[in-house]
């Protein structure tokens, strides 16, 4: 008898389907895709430990437009029907900068001559969007952003009680110990709105974030990425195709040994989060000047010299990554 029960308990683990009645993460994905966010939104779809509620879209790695279609497009190639809303096609304050065609190319995903998606976004923005279901889903949406932060800004500006309804923040940008890149000091998202990460970071709610100290030691290897064309020729092929631009880039900027997996690793600090170590801190971003969008980390700091960050809220800041462990939930995802 006592095998039988040792069994069973193993089984349990190993199945955990059964033995576990845990319900999938709502979360809420506010992206600018881009190649890595598609990656990341793929990933995300596919796990069956997240259920996306809504796909947000916003400026960065693309024009808004591009940013939507490229969402839609993802949402078919998934085959769900996740709904898509419009957000911000600049930045609160600072002017918008041109997309930066030369990382995902000129349409966001690799110019791999992908067709145009057959649906259409929501008729409400991005911001009323995220306020609409967090009243609906009070205390279970998690928000997922992997772009910059302004419809974030926007849903706290309509909805102040916003951090109340909120589980959390997950977001990926700003580092704490590392270098920026696409400045010494900033990291693209933060640098893409940094008085909307500035908000973000300091509004009373709780924040991870998944910066470049973790996503720079994760390198998808095309190994990888082969298998799992192999294996799920549809969604795999896809990732296949985009990310051949992609890898050509950071290969002209010296990187070796595959491309670093930036918003994949947020949707993975979902999934998991003991993949990450992280550090409790008070984060302020720099919002002009020689240091705009630098996230200023008070790690370790004593508290008498904390000044503009003595009333901030603490930020969960990643650290360290398991990347071999990362590489394998992102397989083991999309290949189920």
């Amino acid at each position: 008898m006592r095998a039988w029960i040792l069994l069973l308990l193993v089984a349990g683990a190993v199945c955990p389907t059964w033995a576990s009645d845990v319900e999938p993460v709502k979360v809420i994905i506010d992206s600018d895709p881009g190649v890595d966010d598609a990656m990341a939104i793929l990933l995300a779809l596919s796990s069956p430990s997240l259920e996306v509620v809504g796909i947000t879209t916003v400026f960065g790695n693309v024009t808004l437009d591009n940013a939507t279609a490229n969402a839609l497009t993802l949402v078919e190639l998934a085959g769900t029907d996740v709904p898509v809303a419009r957000g911000a096609e600049r930045p609160l304050t600072k002017p918008r900068r041109s997309p930066p065609t030369f990382v995902h190319g000129a349409d966001g995903l690799g110019e791999a001559g992908l067709q145009k998606p057959a649906g259409a976004p929501l008729d409400v923005s991005a911001a009323e969007f995220i306020v609409e279901m967090a009243r609906r889903h009070p205390g279970e949406i998690t928000l997922l952003p992997i772009g910059p932060l302004t419809n974030i800004a926007l849903a706290l500006a309509i909805e102040p009680r916003l951090p109340e309804l909120i589980r959390e923040v997950v977001l990926m940008g700003g580092s704490a110990r590392t270098e920026g890149n696409v400045t010494p000091v900033a990291e693209a998202n933060v640098f893409g709105d940094p008085h909307a990460a500035d908000i973000v970071f300091t509004a009373p709610w709780r924040v991870t974030m998944v910066g470049l100290d973790v996503t720079t030691k994760v390198r998808m290897q095309d190994e990888v990425l082969q298998r799992v064309a192999a294996d799920n020729p549809r969604i795999g092929g896809f990732v296949w195709d985009i990310t051949r631009f992609y890898k050509a880039f950071y290969e002209s900027r010296g990187v070796r040994g595959g491309f670093y997996v930036h918003d994949p690793s947020a949707v993975a600090y979902v999934i998991d989060p003991t993949l990450f170590q992280t550090a409790a801190a008070r984060v302020r971003v720099a919002t002009d000047g020689l240091a705009e969008g630098h996230t200023i980390t008070a790690l370790g700091t004593p508290p008498e010299f904390w000044t503009a960050w003595h009333e901030a809220p603490e930020v969960h800041v990643c650290l360290e990554v398991d990347a071999e462990r990362l590489l394998a939930l992102y397989e083991s995802t999309l290949v189920p």
